[in-house]
């Protein structure tokens, strides 16, 4: 039960980050809450394609969480789930401390969605 619901809130956490990912593809001016407010504004071309890449990265991490928690329903299921959930518990931990340490401020309220998706993918992993 517990790592069913851990994929659950790990989906709507992280399809919370795609949504903001395809406004900044998208060209809405929230440049200053990613990366670092490296780009405050619209994101240059460039990185909207990087934004691009990051909502299909993201998509795959789903897929692994959701194939690891055994519920892979209409997601297409992913080979070896059991290691691949580590890369995303990593990358979790990862995105964590940097929404934590980022020198924007407004990124900053990221981290309790980051600190959300590691924990959920954590518990999956265990799980």
């Amino acid at each position: 039960m517990i790592t069913a619901t851990s994929a659950l809130i790990f989906t709507v956490l992280t399809g919370m980050v795609i949504i903001f990912q395809a406004c900044l593809a998208a060209g809405l001016p929230w440049g200053a809450a990613s990366m670092g407010g490296k780009f405050p504004g619209r994101y240059p071309v460039k990185m909207r394609f990087t934004a691009l890449f990051n909502i299909l990265l993201l998509l795959i991490f789903i897929a692994i969480v959701v194939t690891r928690a055994g519920m892979t329903g209409p997601v297409p299921s992913v080979p070896y789930p059991q290691i691949l959930i580590w890369i995303v518990v990593v990358f979790s931990l990862m995105g964590t401390v940097l929404n934590i340490i980022t020198p924007s401020r407004i990124e900053r309220i990221w981290a309790p969605v980051a600190l959300g998706q590691f924990v959920t993918s954590l518990l999956v992993a265990l799980g």
